[in-house]
């Protein structure tokens, strides 16, 4: 692949998730979730299932310690996400999604779905699990996260 190719695929990547993150996030707004944030989604898909330490958010999010634990308060005084006592470590709490949390996680994957089948009317259904195919072969389960 040639330089040039390899920078028009990358564009093409970048805008395609920028794109996709904002179409997700205006879906989240259009369902009543006010006053969240495309970040707070990134953190919800780390919270989701099972919780996570301030300090697995930070690592996930590629953040520091500290603004994790801003982004959880800020997600506390929402009520979509409460700090319980983490099973296995006494010193740790583990942030976990509130049912207010969970219901704006199912709106997200409303929107997402929404905002992908609008990529069938240009792929095609099996350009669009051909696209999937190949994503998740190149990236099989990284951090979804921002690029702060």
């Amino acid at each position: 692949m040639q330089n040039s190719d390899a920078m028009a695929l990358t564009a093409g990547l970048l805008a395609a998730a920028g794109g996709l993150t904002q179409r997700i996030h205006e879906g989240v707004v259009a369902r009543g979730f006010e006053g969240v944030r495309p970040a707070h989604g990134f953190a919800f898909t780390r919270l989701a299932p099972d919780g996570a330490t301030v300090t697995d958010l930070a690592a996930h999010l590629g953040m520091t310690k500290q603004a994790a634990s801003q982004l959880v308060e800020e997600l506390h005084r929402k009520g979509y996400v409460e700090r319980r006592p983490h099973p296995a470590d006494a010193r740790a709490r583990l942030v976990v999604l509130t049912e207010a949390g969970w219901a704006c996680t199912r709106a997200a994957e409303e929107a997402a779905a929404e905002a992908v089948s609008a990529w069938v009317d240009v792929l095609g259904e099996d350009g669009v699990r051909a696209l999937a195919d190949g994503l998740l072969r190149v990236a099989p389960g990284g951090p979804i996260r921002p690029a702060w």
